[in-house]
């Protein structure tokens, strides 16, 4: 098993969704990361079933940084309760992960 991890949430707008990755990135907390949208997103909210347009965020990180990034969202992150999933990463292109460690020490 490798220690890669992928973490996703989503946001408000391309422009969130951009501003958030770029600063992970360049926070050294991900090695890279991708936006995806818009996507449509349904969900329970006040009691109320809401429906929105939102941007997904994928980034690339290790489980020793997963905790550091969750935090560092959850603060920077536009939402009140912004998702913040991770998944061990449990196959791939050995170079790749072996890169993505690299870049998040």
């Amino acid at each position: 098993m490798d220690d890669a991890v992928q973490v996703v949430t989503t946001t408000v707008s391309e422009e969130a969704a951009l501003r958030l990755m770029q600063d992970a990135v360049g926070r050294r907390l991900v090695a890279c990361g991708q936006v995806d949208g818009p996507v449509i997103s349904a969900y329970w909210w006040d009691g109320a079933v809401e429906t929105s347009i939102e941007w997904r965020l994928t980034l690339k990180t290790t489980a020793t940084r997963v905790g550091e990034l969750r935090t560092w969202l959850v603060e920077q992150h536009p939402y009140d309760v912004p998702e913040v999933l991770a998944t061990p990463v449990t196959d791939g292109n050995p170079d790749y992960l072996a890169w993505v460690r690299s870049e998040v020490g």
